[in-house]
């Protein structure tokens, strides 16, 4: 009779409790699993380096994009260049003088070619405003600027943002994601972790945005259908 109920027991579904812990371990694993992900999509290299392009749009956020910026320009592969994202009261002086010892534009250059972007606050809003700029210049092709473990997360918001453009993928390379062993840093460490959770929210709202574009399109043509 006690072997019966020692059966009877053992044949009980697990605990509420242990349930909620293999939950919590099953988010995790494909959390971490994201994240490895993530990390090896993050580009070592600049593919097609030399192709021209209409405009060069590069993203505020640290000297190494804007020296590439420049560069680029000198180069002759674009006509314009914006620097998008630039702080209110950040003038071009300023600007140059976090290039530390990179080859500086021409006056000449700058006054032709160049412009500053102050509306955006984000990624999204930098693809917003680079939209604006591109629109008023008749420009259709780009080429994209930013860090390489940035360079991911902004060509989602630029595709969406204006699917007619063709973008040039150009990241950069700073000093932290130069070395192999950026794992054993915990500066570079959170940095990617940081990134890779805007990059997840990104990629959510461009999910849900889809799928109220594609409920109203369904609605739009359920309402044709019967003369609505």
């Amino acid at each position: 009779m006690r072997s019966a109920r020692i059966s009877f027991k053992d044949q009980h579904p697990p605990g509420f409790g242990r349930r909620i812990v293999h939950a919590l371990l099953l988010v995790l694993v494909v959390w971490l699993g994201g994240f490895l992900a993530f990390a090896a999509a993050i580009p070592a290299t600049v593919r097609n380096p030399d192709q021209p392009v209409d405009a060069i749009v590069v993203l505020t956020g640290g000297d190494v994009r804007l020296a590439e910026g420049f560069a680029l320009l000198d180069k002759g592969l674009a006509k314009k260049l914006l620097i998008s994202g630039v702080s209110s009261g950040v003038d071009m002086p300023a600007l140059l003088q976090t290039l530390n010892g990179s080859t500086q534009p021409s006056q000449a250059v700058l006054d032709c070619c160049v412009t500053l972007g102050y509306d955006a606050r984000s990624t999204e809003g930098n693809a917003r405003e680079s939209l604006r700029w591109l629109g008023e210049n008749n420009f259709t092709t780009i080429r994209l600027v930013t860090a390489n473990y940035h360079i991911n997360r902004s060509l989602l918001e630029f595709r969406r943002a204006m699917p007619g453009i063709t973008i040039v993928a150009n990241p950069v390379f700073p000093r932290q994601m130069q070395d192999p062993y950026w794992f054993a840093h915990p500066g570079t460490v959170f940095l990617l972790f940081n990134e890779y959770h805007k990059y997840l929210a990104a990629a959510a709202r461009a999910r849900i945005a889809d799928a109220g574009n594609n409920i109203a399109g369904f609605s739009n043509r359920v309402a044709a259908m019967v003369g609505l």
